[in-house]
């Protein structure tokens, strides 16, 4: 569907240059215009705020950003959305909001200005565009309603997209010849024998505390270890064979933990493996830009990169952020070229080098990039397996989350039987997705 737009929006173009019905510049009918974005307080758009200035600069579009806890950039956007005209032109969104946008007509198919020879950059290049990272966050009504497809659409480009990646303690694997683990048969024991290595240290800092980052921790290992929340008529299956064995896993990362490790939120875990309490990580690539940041980190150059373990299957999660129109946008052809020009080849090679997500596969092999952040050609390696459909982004997916989360968090800290609390949360799941019609055409 995306090479579809682009092929079509290259050839029009091309037809309209060579016949000179395009204007001089792309940029000139919208000169002096004031675009209003919404953008979260994030690392990826701390290094966006250093490039993007750049875009004024060449087309003389001023650009006003709104930045924003991601939470209360949500409720704003809650907000704004709903709105007859909406104050922002364009905005990210984190991937589990786009099932919600979509599904309310809130975000603006993109098809029609990759159609538009006026608006489309006919060297754009979207086959570059990570695969994984544009099904997860920017096709909506496709397969399952939420991924590519011959239905689907494309809604938002990724923009601070995220993926797995496992990091680990240079010098404790080499102090006691350890092997970086590529299966998760390694990966657990490792987990559990590096506090008998190194007394006082966990194996693996990991999420685990009640809520989503218990639910998000499970998930990590739930797709590369067979595992899905649904089967393929929305029968809930977290409690089979595989969901067990996930959660098993989780169970034996944080009984071998630090100190505390079941109350670790994402940031307790990062701060665990900076600190030296835990000697690997196995979370987002968004961590990346804080080993070496010396007010944060007491493991500054002792850090090394692998791609997520294998287990059944190669699977590491795909998610972060991505940038749409709002329907309600004043601005949405200008919205749409800074859209365009943020995801450039150019600009995600800046951002990257400011120390920002790039979304494109040939930024993590340029050179320049690998030059400043040598460890995205590990994180290259990693996509080619990113999984866009480790979770199901469907708008009852919340309450799910929610349950799943809160019930592994009492696996973890009151002992509760594994197989007992699947079933009960498949159970709870099964009425949800009732209740919201996902049985309908079974009847």
């Amino acid at each position: 569907m995306l090479n579809l737009l682009k092929q079509t929006g290259v050839g029009v173009a091309a037809l309209a240059l060579t016949t000179g019905l395009v204007a001089a510049s792309p940029y000139e009918p919208y000169e002096g215009t004031t675009l209003v974005v919404n953008f979260p307080a994030h690392p990826h758009f701390d290094a966006v705020m250093q490039v993007l200035p750049k875009f004024t600069e060449e087309t003389g579009i001023r650009v006003e950003v709104d930045q924003l806890q991601y939470l209360k950039m949500r409720e704003k956007q809650t907000l704004e959305l709903t709105k007859n005209k909406g104050d922002y032109d364009l905005i990210a969104y984190v991937v589990f909001s786009k099932a919600d946008y979509v599904y309310a007509d809130q975000l603006e198919n993109l098809a029609k200005y990759f159609m538009n020879p006026a608006l489309a950059d006919p060297a754009y290049d979207a086959d570059d565009l990570i695969d994984g990272y544009v099904g997860n966050i920017g096709v909506a009504g496709g397969s399952k309603g939420y991924l590519p497809g011959p239905t689907g659409s494309l809604f938002g480009i990724p923009f601070g997209s995220e993926t797995s990646i496992l990091g680990y303690r240079k010098d404790i694997f080499e102090k006691h010849g350890l092997e970086v683990p590529k299966t998760y048969d390694e990966l657990l024991e490792l987990a559990c024998k590096i506090p008998e290595l190194e007394p006082g240290m966990g194996g693996l800092a990991s999420r685990a505390a009640s809520g989503h980052h218990a639910s998000h921790a499970y998930l990590l290992h739930l797709a590369p270890l067979g595992g899905r929340i649904f089967d393929e008529n929305w029968n809930p299956i977290m409690n089979n064979a595989e969901g067990v064995k996930a959660a098993e896993a989780l169970r034996t990362i944080v009984d071998c933990g630090a100190e505390g490790a079941e109350t670790f939120g994402f940031a307790e875990a990062g701060a665990s493996f900076l600190q030296g309490n835990s000697a690997m990580f196995l979370d987002s690539t968004v961590f990346a830009g804080q080993v070496n940041n010396p007010e944060k980190s007491k493991v500054v150059g002792q850090i090394g990169w692998a791609p997520h373990p294998e287990g059944a299957r190669r699977g590491s999660q795909t998610g972060g952020f991505g940038i749409g129109i709002p329907t309600n946008a004043q601005n949405k052809d200008a919205a749409f070229l800074l859209m365009q020009w943020l995801t450039s080849k150019e600009a995600d090679k800046a951002i990257a080098i400011a120390g920002g997500n790039p979304s494109r596969f040939s930024t993590h092999s340029d050179p320049d990039v690998l030059a400043e952040q040598p460890h995205l050609e590990v994180f290259g390696e990693a996509l080619k397996h990113a999984d866009p459909d480790w979770r199901p982004i469907i708008p009852v997916w919340g309450k799910i989350n929610a349950d799943l989360g809160t019930t592994l968090s009492q696996v973890l800290t009151e002992d509760l039987d594994i197989q007992t609390a699947l079933d009960g949360v498949a159970e709870r799941s099964k009425a949800i997705m009732d209740d919201a019609g996902y049985y309908t055409w079974q009847q």
